[in-house]
């Protein structure tokens, strides 16, 4: 047999299962480091210098840095992030209220429209007639047929 075949049998699986720790363990050591430089530069309570000084601090020394910042400052990070999250989900919610809220106006918002045109004086009963019946069927909007009708009696 030749060396490669070896290879496979000089690998035990007990081997195999520390490279996967170690390799996951550097990934999620990676990942802590970006979350914690994430909210140093995220924290407004702290000023410029403190933010330097941490920052230097995990990139100079990241092992003690990062255990440092996470036993000084660990729950103020979780407290950040939580509201980070619902400011982001406030503004998500408001901006979905805002895009359904911008629809067509209802069918009730164009009545009560003509009828303020109506009481105004700017189109005669016969001309709300119409327009509500299209109105009401769907074939038209108070403002097109208001402004249409409106225009002719001035």
């Amino acid at each position: 047999m030749t060396a490669q075949t070896y290879l496979a049998y000089d690998y035990p699986l007990l081997g195999a299962f520390w490279t996967m720790l170690v390799f996951f363990l550097w990934i999620m050591w990676f990942v802590l480091l970006f979350r914690i430089i994430g909210d140093i530069f995220r924290d407004g309570q702290l000023n410029g210098w403190a933010k330097a000084g941490w920052l230097a601090f995990c990139i100079l020394l990241p092992f003690l840095g990062v255990f440092v910042y996470v036993i000084a400052r660990g729950k103020s990070m979780g407290r950040r992030e939580i509201k980070q999250a619902r400011a982001q989900q406030d503004e998500f919610k408001a901006y979905i209220k805002e895009t359904a809220s911008a629809g067509p106006p209802s069918s009730v918002d164009e009545l009560a429209r003509l009828s303020e045109i109506r009481d105004r004086g700017d189109i005669t009963n016969e001309e709300f007639r119409r327009a509500k019946e299209l109105v009401l069927t769907g074939h038209g909007s108070a403002q097109q047929t208001g402004s249409a009708t409106g225009t002719s009696h001035r």
